[in-house]
């Protein structure tokens, strides 16, 4: 609280305007502060961590014969090697399988993810044009659109595994699990056991044209 103290005199027989002093009493104000700080503290959304969804498959036993990988009829496989190249083919791996060569631009690989999750992303941007129509409070329409979505995304067929060579880098395969986000993949699966000899040897041949 403010107080206000007098002071004043007389002198000479003279009466002199009396003099007022203001001193601020700050325990109140301080008390506000730590009320406001808890206020924000409580109401504010904490950010969340950003994490890069990374998905594996099960490991297979390879001692067991009857034991043997999946076809990826309609899927698309990326080969990453060294010196930054990168490589792909699509459905299953056999003699007659064509190997190809691309790069990380969008020209390359990009353009590539987003011809092949063309069904995707289409419907995915019609329901994000739906959204951003929909009224703030309709809440049934963003539960509806969000259901669509992720119905959307387990119905898609497009299914890409990445295969990487020992001598391919951490980061090439960030750089391709970023294109799969910026292209809304929904489906794709990191393999950590290498390159099959067969892929290797198709490489070899195309680096030898």
């Amino acid at each position: 609280m403010a107080q206000i103290q007098e002071s004043g005199g007389q002198g000479n027989g003279k009466k002199r305007a009396k003099k007022q002093s203001t001193q601020v009493d700050m325990t109140p104000l301080v008390d506000l502060a730590f009320l406001l700080l808890t206020f924000f503290v409580l109401t504010s959304t904490f950010s969340k961590p950003k994490v890069l969804r990374m998905i594996f498959p099960e490991k297979l036993e390879k001692d067991n014969p009857n034991v043997k990988p999946p076809e990826v009829k309609n899927g698309l496989t990326i080969l990453l090697t060294e010196n930054d190249q990168i490589y792909y083919y699509n459905g299953a791996l056999n003699k007659e399988t064509e190997m190809i060569r691309t790069d990380y631009t969008k020209k390359g690989l990009r353009s590539i993810l987003v011809e092949r999750n063309a069904p995707l992303i289409d419907k995915l941007k019609k329901l994000q044009i739906e959204l951003g129509k929909a009224n703030e409070n309709d809440t049934a329409t963003k539960n509806r659109v969000e259901r669509e979505a992720k119905e959307a995304q387990i119905a898609s067929k497009l299914v890409v595994l990445v295969k990487h060579s020992k001598d391919a880098t951490y980061e090439n395969v960030i750089d391709v699990v970023d294109e799969f986000l910026i292209t809304q993949v929904a489906k794709y699966f990191v393999v950590d056991e290498g390159l099959d000899p067969m892929e290797e040897e198709l490489i070899k041949n195309l680096e030898n044209e």
